[in-house]
């Protein structure tokens, strides 16, 4: 069709080319001069630009309906969009010529051997495109494609959180991505929902970890009444300086974005501060998110246990299975109610079971096949999306995507940061960290265990040099009357060693330890030296706190007979009690949702 709408018997529609690769997991869009279809779309001679004869591109031309998650991918390549009205900043169709990707449609005319195979000598062109929901790549020498390129570029709204991450991921290491949603009323339609006359909160906060070896992740929703603390926040002012927005002691988590002046580097400080887990990047979106890119991927699937009519949030649904998006999607991942005992915690789980059913849809074949789907998801989610500066264009996201498009859904855990109510409350509004749990959940974050079982993670545990220190905690263990030590604090929290110590001797019976004070010097680990006559009473003490294999260091010579051993609580210890070592499976009672489940909401 043209420019117009008009269509012509010449003309064909590059989305029809695009086919997924079973054999790689991409999808490729063949041009291929020599295809049984007798289709020809347009190529530029070999180092040319693929702009026709009449020049331009319609990239750009048409507005797509989006997903907060295509900013992380940019369409690298050219794509058409969905049917829509030109978007602004973009050139305007011409029917001379489009970059690959569908939506519209090129000529098919003749341009000759020499233009159409040339140097190619009539071989095959693949331009390919990963199938993972967030990586686009630039066809390179696609004038269209680059114009796309730059519009999705200027459709990114990029904050400097001035040092609040730990300045972009590593390949070598785990990921964590902090993914906000501001309950900030923005767009038209919005007026219904969030704060009136605020700059926003924190309303829905997901502690995205992606592991080392790319297998699995886990995400972590933190509640946003959650009662915690907010530390100094400096962040970046328009004119380029620095504003220190102050702490607070005891206030809702939610109050760390939009509240003061706090911009997301201020939550990014706060999840490190309440989690001990560093974040490489941020991602945020608004309410359009929710509704742009439900309706890019057309609908997302929900089961209901039972029918909802919530005059609240609109949401009026029967019992069984739905497609929602638009207002319909925002309305089920917004209600409060609808589900549960209608409070924060089990709007969490609906919309964990609404992110998870997301995920599916966007890797599913029918999503993956579509090319016109694909990019009408890139243009929404980098018009909802607001990302660090790390992460700030196409090619820094596409660079991330690369790294998360291996994990499987099945892989994906979603929970909650584990909570109790307040107890300074006598009606119950807010929440408190519920502290063991929680340090189990975040101990294994921490040291990078996965919430689901993976093939990879299992064989990599089994290795030779973590099995030779396993072996240190086989064999006899002393009784806790026979355990003699030293206490140090090295690292942990101030008094460590003595409520360590009052705690060995109260709850574990171990008399014949002393409090040695602070160490000469900090430890980023605890430590137990002792000597080899002295191993079962480590593998005791190993056992009464939790310590992992690695924190056990054996020497060479033997100790004499009342000599103790010598304990350095490091700055890994959390407090008398809590595990050190991270426990390889969650405790059973966490709350969880796994992304590839059907779940229906109750």
């Amino acid at each position: 069709m043209d420019a117009q709408g008009r269509g012509r018997a010449d003309e064909i529609d590059p989305a029809d080319q695009w086919v997924l690769n079973p054999r790689t997991g991409n999808y490729e869009l063949r041009l291929d001069h020599s295809a049984p279809q007798q289709r020809t779309p347009l190529n530029a001679p070999e180092g040319g630009s693929r702009s026709g004869a009449r020049g331009g591109s319609r990239i750009g031309s048409r507005s797509a309906q989006g997903s907060p998650q295509g900013r992380s991918r940019r369409a690298p390549s050219a794509p058409g969009d969905a049917p829509g009205t030109p978007s602004p900043g973009v050139p305007g169709p011409r029917r001379g010529d489009q970059a690959p990707g569908g939506g519209g449609r090129r000529s098919n005319r003749k341009r000759g051997k020499a233009g159409r195979e040339g140097k190619a000598g009539g071989r095959k062109k693949a331009l390919v495109v990963t199938g993972g929901v967030l990586a686009f790549l630039l066809v390179a020498g696609s004038v269209g494609g680059y114009l796309y390129y730059q519009h999705l570029n200027d459709n990114l709204v990029v904050i400097d959180t001035a040092g609040a991450g730990t300045g972009g991921f590593k390949k070598d290491q785990p990921i964590n991505i902090l993914v906000l949603g501001t309950d900030k009323r923005t767009g038209s339609g919005n007026e219904g929902y969030g704060d009136k006359n605020s700059a926003g909160h924190a309303d829905t906060t997901i502690l995205f970890h992606v592991s080392k070896d790319r297998t699995n992740a886990t995400a972590v929703s933190i509640p946003r009444d959650l009662i915690t603390d907010i530390p100094d926040c400096p962040t970046k002012q328009t004119d380029g300086s620095i504003k220190t927005v102050p702490g607070e002691k005891g206030v809702r988590f939610n109050t760390s974005l939009g509240q003061g002046g706090r911009d997301p580097g201020c939550t990014m400080r706060t999840v490190t501060k309440l989690t001990g887990i560093p974040i490489d990047h941020f991602m945020m979106a608004d309410f359009n998110a929710v509704k742009t890119l439900s309706a890019a991927v057309g609908g997302v699937p929900v089961c209901l246990a039972k029918p909802v009519d919530d005059p609240k949030s609109k949401l009026k649904l029967s019992q069984g299975e739905h497609r929602l998006q638009g207002e319909q999607a925002l309305a089920f991942v917004r209600t409060r109610h609808a589900f549960g005992n209608e409070s924060d915690l089990d709007r969490i789980k609906t919309q964990q079971q609404f992110l998870g059913s997301m995920m599916r849809e966007m890797k599913s074949k029918d999503t993956l096949s579509s090319p016109k789907k694909f990019f009408s998801m890139a243009e929404a989610m980098t018009k909802a999306l607001a990302v660090d500066s790390g992460i700030g264009s196409i090619g820094k996201l596409t660079g991330l995507a690369s790294e998360l498009k291996g994990v499987n859904p099945k892989n994906v855990t979603f929970t909650t940061l584990p909570v109790a109510d307040n107890p300074a409350e006598r009606i119950k509004a807010t929440v408190v960290v519920s502290q063991t749990k929680a340090e189990a959940l975040l101990s294994m974050i921490r040291e990078d265990v996965s919430l689901t079982e993976v093939e990879q993670q299992k064989k990599a545990e089994k290795d030779a040099a973590k099995a030779q220190q396993e072996a240190l905690l086989e064999g006899n263990r002393a009784q806790p009357s026979d355990v003699r030590l030293e206490v140090f604090n090295g690292g942990g929290p101030s008094g460590s060693a003595s409520t360590t110590l009052t705690w060995l001797q109260n709850n574990k019976g171990v008399l014949k330890a002393s409090n040695q004070g602070n160490a000469p010097a900090k430890l980023p680990k605890t430590t137990l030296e002792y000597a080899p006559n002295q191993a079962d009473q480590a593998r005791a003490l190993a056992d009464m706190m939790g310590l992992p294999a690695t924190a056990l260091k054996i020497g060479t010579v033997q100790a004499a007979p009342k000599a103790p051993m010598k304990l350095t609580l490091g700055e890994d210890f959390k407090g008398a009690g809590i595990p050190i070592a991270a426990p390889e499976k969650a405790p059973e009672d966490i709350q969880r949702v796994e992304a590839d489940k059907v779940v229906c909401a109750k």
